[in-house]
Order: structure tokens, then sequence, then C-alpha cells
């Protein structure tokens, strides 16, 4: 991949550690998604993290699905993932499942309870909750704790055997009700949930808890460094225990680092899920929505997202970035690769008075100016012309250089005109502006050294074509995460604005997901849910400027 980046940082230099001590003989790390939601930019910050440490050692990266919890998961939510990994641009070394793993698991959870280490607890989950204690609290042992080995393995056996309800009994670790991290106070295993799973089907009715079967998971695929965020740093010494006390020939490592935080947005699949279910966005792929698959659809590229992903860095603390270094990235890559064209997206028609009737004439114009390569291309003019509203003041302010009565302006690649005349409505509004022009100053050329300060772009009345324009504005205003869901009271109503535009013809036959620069507006992505025959829809990926600067 062409932006590999080798710069140091502290789970690289411990998984170099790692290999030259001899713990491991080579790398392998995984991205273990759970399919209950798409993707999103914190994900592919993981995505880029596992897949480039896994490269840069010559070792190998696995995709796996943690989907132990049959009530939130489904196959759509799977092959959205695996989409998005590829478009990100890795490939997995293998596809698992921790379905896949169910006999496993439960073969370990019976050497469990032989071994005394695990028992089935019949407190319900507010009694559980209130046996554990607190920070300052010590816990208190379940009155079925001291089961025999016996009771334990057959109540365990009837619990996979589905003679149970929901939540009438559970599978517990036995370590330590005093212990000061509450996640070792003997924790649940399994829960019983009774739901058909997108994998397995009915086959089973006893689910393993995360904390259990992704060690195993990491275990039983030979992974060496098992890399999370910083919420999973106090379950560590459980994950170390469930590798220990089953006696697994792997030993991974669990390393954690602090997870992507952004201004404007939120981070969590439960949060983006409720902006969907609330229908306060277009699905999860809405393009104000920070999911990759909402990214792809406004227009960011795969290789803006990976540069952003490494220029943040890998950290132990928690800290929130800045959502316009995303776009900064996203305007580096396509200033110096998207064609340029006129759109005209709040229209204001102009009649050149002078122009003789019937005539129309065609302007090359540069395709790129960064990229000679590009080429020019054919603009067609005549006496007709759109220009945007804001270019044009009646009244205007001092150092206002664009278009107003008696002032001559330069139009991109054409002529210079002068506005000589404004028509209004009943209302009083502008409607129409007649202007003269100059023809000893075709390309915009000055004839005879004068200067024109103010150059607008246009579209050709006659020969433009209409589109639906999209613009974003960020989604979320405050830019605070909270615990509840108060954060639906922060959403921008106003953060899509649709309007009508024109455009230069020769857009007539973009393809979907085609990128261009409108010349004075941005960034622009031909939409591919939306656009289809006859009905062009353009995304704004983002404006043109930014007061955000790289350090």
């Amino acid at each position: 991949m062409e932006d590999n980046n080798n710069s140091s940082n502290f789970i690289r230099n411990i998984v170099g550690g790692d290999l030259k001590s001899g713990r491991y003989k080579s790398v392998v790390t995984r991205f273990p998604p759970e399919p209950n939601g798409y993707l999103h930019i914190g994900h592919a910050k993981s995505i880029v993290l596992n897949f480039g440490l896994a490269n840069e050692f010559n070792g190998r990266t696995n995709l796996r699905f943690d989907d132990t919890n049959p009530s939130k998961e489904n196959s759509e939510y799977v092959e959205s993932i695996k989409k998005d990994v590829r478009w990100l641009g890795y490939d997995w070394d293998e596809l698992h499942f921790a379905s896949s793993y169910f006999d496993q698991m439960y073969e370990y959870a019976v050497f469990l309870i032989k071994k005394g280490k695990a028992y089935v607890c019949d407190l319900t989950a507010d009694e559980i909750r209130k046996y554990r204690g607190t920070l300052t609290k010590p816990g208190k042992e379940s009155p079925y704790r001291n089961r025999t080995v016996e009771e334990n393995l057959e109540l365990f056996e009837k619990m996979k055997s589905g003679e149970f309800k929901d939540g009438e009994k559970v599978l517990r670790a036995k370590i330590d009700m005093l212990s000061p991290n509450i996640n070792m106070r003997d924790p649940v295993l399994y829960r019983i949930v009774h739901a058909s799973h997108h994998n397995t089907g009915d086959e089973w009715c006893i689910y393993p808890m995360y904390d259990f079967a992704h060690p195993l998971e990491d275990a039983i695929e030979g992974v060496t460094h098992s890399i999370c965020t910083l919420e999973f740093e106090d379950h560590r010494p459980l994950y170390e225990w469930v590798i220990r006390e089953c006696e697994t020939e792997n030993k991974p490592r669990q390393i954690e680092f602090a997870r992507l935080n952004m201004t404007n947005t939120v981070m969590s699949k439960r949060k983006l899920k409720k902006l969907v279910d609330e229908n306060l966005v277009d699905g999860w792929d809405d393009p104000r929505m920070p999911t990759i698959s909402g990214l792809r659809r406004r227009g960011f590229t795969p290789g803006s997202i990976r540069r952003f992903c490494r220029e943040i860095g890998v950290a132990k603390a928690n800290s929130v970035v800045d959502s316009r270094m995303l776009d900064y990235f996203l305007r580096d890559e396509l200033e110096k690769k998207a064609l340029r064209t006129m759109a005209v997206l709040n229209p204001l028609k102009v009649v050149i008075t002078n122009y003789p009737e019937g005539k129309s004439e065609n302007f090359e114009i540069e395709n790129n100016p960064d990229d000679p390569s590009a080429g020019v291309r054919e603009v067609p003019f005549s006496r007709e012309l759109y220009i945007e509203r804001e270019d044009f003041m009646e009244n205007p302010p001092k150092k206002y250089y664009r278009l107003f009565p008696g002032n001559e302006v330069r139009l991109k690649g054409a002529y210079f005109i002068k506005c000589s005349e404004v028509k209004k409505d009943e209302k009083g509004d502008v409607i129409e502006l007649h202007c003269t022009y100059d023809p000893r100053s075709r390309g915009g050329n000055s004839p005879d050294g004068r200067k024109v300060r103010g150059t607008i772009h246009w579209v050709n009345a006659s020969t433009a074509i209409s589109a639906e324009v999209r613009l974003y504005e960020p989604l979320i205003l405050d830019d605070s995460e909270e615990e509840n869901d108060s954060f639906l009271d922060k959403v921008n109503p106003d953060s899509l604005k649709i309007v009508s535009g024109f455009l230069e013809p020769g857009m007539k036959n973009v393809k979907p997901g085609e990128k261009f620069q409108f010349f004075r507006h941005g960034y622009f992505n031909v939409d591919p849910k939306c656009t289809e025959k006859g009905k062009l829809v353009f995304n704004r990926i983002v404006p043109l400027k930014s007061s955000f600067k790289i350090k």
C-alpha cells in the first residue's frame, strides 16, 4: 500500500520487543467486530493499526466476528463489515466467527467446572449486581457458589439442553468476590438466551459472554497480540485468568490503546443505531454519519481515512480529535487529482444584452490547474447565463469585488461583463441582471491592461443541466458525548441543506462515486445511492477551505 507508515508507537515497540525476545515467533493480529451495527471511523483506526502491524512485521491478520449475542446481530452487518474492510484497502488472511467455536468454548467451560473454577448460579441479574459490591464495598459470595462439581455439571448440561428460561441461571467463574477489580468478582461466563443465531440457528440456547469468549477465540486462532481499546484495560486480568485457567496452548497478549473520539459526532454503535431508528438520518450510510459506509457515500477516499488514522497516532490516554482533521486529508488528496467544474447552486439569471442573439461559442477551461496532464474541456457560452446569487449585490459594502451596478467582473475563462440594469419582481426581489460584455476580453484577458479584481463562475443557461446538491454541516452541535440519550437533543437541525443547481453540460454522464471540485464551492461526490438516470445527486464532501492546519 502506498501510504505505509513506520512511525514508532508504544504498541509497535511492544510487538517488536516480543519478537526480539522470542516470546512470539511471528505476529498474528485480528480485527474482531461484533456484527451488531455498521463500522465507524473509530473502527477504521483499529483496522489500520491491526493490519498495519501485521504488514510491517510480515505477520497476518484475521477478520473475526464476535457473534456471541444473537439478539442484536445479523448477517446484514456481517456483509457490511466485510465490504468496509476491503474498501479501506485491506484483506484478511483468515475469516472466523466466534460462533464457530461454540463447541470448544462449551468444553472449556466444562473444564473450568471440573477444576472447581466455575459454578452455576441462580441469582437474578439484579441480585448478581447487588452481590458484586462497589468500588468501595467488597462483594458477597453467591449462596450457590459452593455447589459440587457434579451438581454444576448437571445444571450446566440442563442449561445447554434448554430446560431453563432466560435469566433463570448463569455460569459464573469462581475467582474472588473481595478483589479490588470488580471484573474479577465471579463474572458471568454463560447466560441463557432463547433466540435464533444468524450462524447457528437454534442449535444453542446458551451463549458465552464476551470476556470469556474473546480470549479463547484469540487463543484458538493463535493470535499473538490482542489489541483493544482502553475500556478493556480493567478486563485484562480476567482475559489472562481465562487463558491461564483454561490452559490454552497459545498465550495471546492483550494491549490497550486510546479509542478515537471526534468532535461534532458520536462514536458509539448504540447511539448511531438510535439515530437510525429515530429516523434522524437516512440509514447507516447517511453521509452525515461517521460510519465507514456513510463516509464512503459522502465521498471520502480510503487513502484519506488511512492517512487520518495514522496521523492521529496511537496513545495510552483518551483525547478528542478535531473532525476537520479528516477533512484536511481528503482536501489534500483531491486537490491534486479531482477534476474542476463550474456549478451554480443558487442561480441568478444574467442576460448579456450586446451579445448577438442566436450566437454561441465554446471556451477551453483547464480541468485541473494543479495537473496539466488532466487537459482542458469545452464549455459552451451564449447570451444567457446563470451566476451565483451571492455574486451580486445591489448596494455592496467596500471591498466587494464581485458584480454590482456599474461594476465589471471577469467570467471565469470567458469575458469581462459589466452590470447595466437590475430586474426585480413585484416583491422587489432581484430576478435578472442585464449586462454588457467586452468582446475584446475573450478568454478572460484584459484587452487594454485594465484591472478587473473579481472573477466569478457561471454556466450557460441553454445547455446547463440540473442537479440536486446536498450541503452538509456537522451532525452534532455539541462536541461532548454523554452516557445517556441527551445527545439526541444536540442533533443539528441544519445538518443537511438540499438545493437545486445548474452544472456544465459535460457533467451529464458522470458516474456514481466520481469526485469533482465545484469552483469556489468545495469537493463533491456523485451520490451512489440516489443518483439514477435523469437525476443527478451530488454530496458536498468538504468545502474548499478550512482554518484547520496540521501542526
